[in-house]
């Protein structure tokens, strides 16, 4: 019977959180690229910049999002897809720090078109920001140990699943 040594375990680990994060990526992208106009809207509930830069953000967040899930999906440059989705992470916490402090009532929009919310809906801060530094773990296990089952940075490295 072989032993499972915990190096031998670390590539399994990172292959999931590689796979976690791309799943994270993928649905909050496609959530928001159908209606780039209510993405710009849901950027723009953060009151953070002018309603044009909030456009141009809404309209390419998506995209971005999009390019890191199957840059993660396929494993390519997965310390470097990891080390701009911890950036991306750490934006959004600040946004929903500063959205929660400055008393604004909006959904964040991280996998919807967000906004402003209704009369009686409740805003989720606490659970947002809690989800998302879930996501940072996910995308520090990749930034520690980016070496992964199943990936292109494998194949090109000569390793085999």
């Amino acid at each position: 019977m072989e032993t499972i040594t915990r190096p031998a375990v670390w590539p399994w680990i990172s292959t999931l959180a590689r796979l976690g994060l791309a799943a994270v990526w993928l649905v909050a992208g496609a959530t928001k690229v159908s209606d780039l106009a209510a993405s710009a809207r849901a950027v723009n509930a953060y009151q953070l910049m002018s309603y044009d830069a909030a456009e141009v953000v809404g309209a390419v967040q998506p995209f971005l999002e999009i390019a890191l899930g199957l840059l993660l999906l396929v494993g390519l440059a997965t310390r470097l897809t990891a080390a701009i989705s911890a950036v991306l992470l750490v934006v959004f916490i600040g946004g929903i720090v500063w959205a929660w402090s400055q008393g604004l009532r909006i959904d964040c929009g991280c996998f919807s078109t967000g906004g402003e919310l209704g009369a009686g809906q409740d805003t989720a801060y606490g659970l947002d920001i809690l989800r998302d530094l879930g996501f940072l773990a996910l995308a520090g296990i990749l930034l520690w140990r980016p070496r992964t089952r199943f990936s292109i940075d494998g194949a090109l490295m000569g390793e085999t699943s």
